[in-house]
């Protein structure tokens, strides 16, 4: 196939995925959305915990920021089943973020801290997995892309994955405010500072 051929069909498959991407993608925003919805319509029917809301504004930051960064991949030439996969999985290890932050039932549970807390293992044992998948996908992109982060970005993944074991390990309310606080400010700045444009 020639060059501008093959160009125009690596487009055309890149559309494609962006498609199924944003199928899941919206699933998630969906998600956390209607989890908000839910409890501003019944504000006392469970108790909030502001840990878990500001992990809901991360998670809806972090799911817009996927959407754009994808656009990344649009350089990629050759698509093959298994990078179509990889993507598809780590849209789908981001909508079992937003599904683990808002469950289908909370009946078992006296609030939403109890919840969280509870469930923390999973959250952020799938959290820690979105921040690795983070590193194969940065690659996917190229090596010019990867490089444009610097030394920063390895030490970024490594520390935030560290951050989520230790969560796992302690129910300490003042670490998971610190915690969810940090993340949110770094991943503002992260995007403010890398993400503004395409170029």
């Amino acid at each position: 196939m020639a060059a501008p051929d093959q160009a125009a069909a690596a487009a055309q498959e890149f559309t494609h995925i962006r498609i199924v991407m944003g199928m899941v993608v919206g699933l998630g925003v969906t998600r956390l959305l209607s989890g908000v919805a839910r409890i501003v319509q019944h504000p006392q029917q469970y108790k909030i915990y502001p840990v878990h809301l500001a992990w809901v504004a991360y998670l809806l930051l972090m799911l817009v920021h996927f959407w754009w960064w994808e656009f990344g991949l649009y350089n990629l030439r050759i698509w093959t089943f298994g990078v179509y996969l990889f993507v598809v999985c780590y849209a789908i290890i981001l909508f079992l973020l937003c599904a683990l932050l808002f469950p289908d039932s909370m009946q078992d549970y006296k609030s939403y801290e109890d919840y969280f807390l509870s469930k923390r293992a999973w959250f952020f044992g799938v959290l820690a997995s979105a921040y690795l998948l983070d590193v194969v996908d940065t690659r996917l992109k190229g090596e010019e892309h990867f490089a444009q982060f610097g030394n920063e970005y390895l030490i970024r993944t490594p520390l935030f994955v560290i951050l989520c074991m230790a969560a796992i390990a302690t129910d300490n309310r003042t670490f998971h405010r610190a915690f969810v606080t940090f993340a949110l400010l770094y991943q503002a700045a992260w995007i403010w500072r890398l993400f503004d444009t395409l170029a």
